[in-house]
């Protein structure tokens, strides 16, 4: 019996298990998708939480808990609308919400969305609609809840500067590879540095609030249905945490605006589409005007690029310090990520006008 198998037997009675296969293509934990013989419940989310990045799990678990409670109430006291998801933890057969292994892996299951599937890249401007529609309406789920009372799963989590000083730090400690991109890479960071710290300083001015925020919504996050194409949940919500907004949007819209995708060897040819962003802010504005502020809407344009030169400088760091945080297939892997992000932020900067004027619009 297989690693993932075992494990599926502490969350499901064993001959109800039908198959545990791998699932999705997430960059930290490990995912399989459990079929079960059971009408009620024919599929379950098993996953191992990568305890190098989530090294308080337990405190991972009280968050989703918190967040899926609280929305599961706002749910309950508003008229019944469109369908909407969020993902529950599914207790083990120990009575807890997750387990762990002898090896020391830390396990959870969660429920599946039925009916539902995702895309990696967009192509229509209404399909962008429902991805901003989704985070709207997941910000204003939890508008009401206080964000000191969750958890912070992984300190200095979107604060830009510290994952500067952390490139810093590495940089110093040996002399990268001499490749051209490697050359563009370090160039395009120095260019971009002086502009890392616009949102943590609004913040620390008391321009910005902290709320709660999913932490990764980017467009593979969002669980569309099947049969109509609408958004009906926002799955891996590991990383919610306090934080700014704008961090979601900025990732979200990175991510749901570039239709090469993240993993496109033609990184040069990547191109942040204006008509995608345009469609995407619209439905996010349409359901989070109501908690949105003045300030808010002053800096939604500068968290646009911020996240993809944050990104792409994550990727980047780990490529230099030997592929440590996120899953490599290759050697290579982070720094040819890493170029995407950066090619989309020049692609950003260079329809800076415009992209405002959206902003402005919507």
């Amino acid at each position: 019996m297989s690693q993932p198998q075992a494990a599926a037997t502490h969350f499901f009675a064993p001959e109800a298990i039908l198959e545990v296969r791998p699932q999705g293509s997430g960059n930290v934990n490990d995912t399989f998708l459990v079929t079960l013989d059971c009408p009620t419940q024919p599929h379950a989310i098993l996953q191992r939480l990568n305890r190098r990045v989530f090294r308080q799990p337990e405190l991972v678990m009280a968050n989703l808990r918190l967040v899926t409670d609280h929305a599961a109430r706002r749910r309950a006291a508003s008229p019944a609308g469109r369908r909407w998801e969020l993902p529950r933890a599914l207790p083990s057969r120990e009575g807890r919400d997750y387990w762990i292994d002898a090896d020391g892996s830390f396990w959870r299951a969660l429920s599946c969305i039925e009916g539902a599937v995702t895309r990696d890249t967009l192509t229509e401007p209404a399909q962008a609609g429902e991805i901003g529609w989704a985070l709207g309406r997941f910000h204003a789920t939890l508008s009401d809840l206080p964000p000191q009372r969750l958890g912070d799963v992984l300190p200095g989590f979107h604060v830009t500067p510290a994952y500067l000083r952390h490139f810093d730090r590495v940089l110093a400690g040996g002399r990268p590879p001499g490749a051209p991109e490697v050359a563009y890479a370090l160039a395009f960071i120095q260019a971009r540095r002086g502009g890392a710290g616009v949102l943590e300083e609004a913040r620390a001015r008391g321009e910005l609030q902290l709320r709660p925020i999913h932490g990764d919504p980017k467009v593979n996050n969002v669980m569309l249905d099947a049969a109509s194409g609408q958004a009906v949940g926002l799955v891996d919500l590991d990383t919610v945490t306090p934080g700014l907004v704008h961090y979601d949007l900025g990732d979200c819209l990175r991510s749901a605006c570039n239709p090469a995708g993240e993993e496109t060897p033609d990184w040069e040819a990547v191109r942040f589409e204006l008509d995608l962003a345009r469609a995407l802010l619209t439905a996010y504005v349409a359901v989070g005007r109501d908690f949105l502020t003045p300030a808010d809407y002053a800096y939604l344009y500068q968290a646009v690029p911020l996240i993809a030169f944050e990104l792409g400088l994550r990727f980047f760091t780990d490529y230099l310090e030997g592929n440590v945080y996120f899953k490599a297939r290759h050697p290579e892997h982070n720094l040819a990520r890493a170029l995407v992000q950066f090619r989309l932020a020049e692609s950003i900067a260079s329809q800076e006008a415009t992209l405002r004027t959206i902003i402005r619009e919507a």
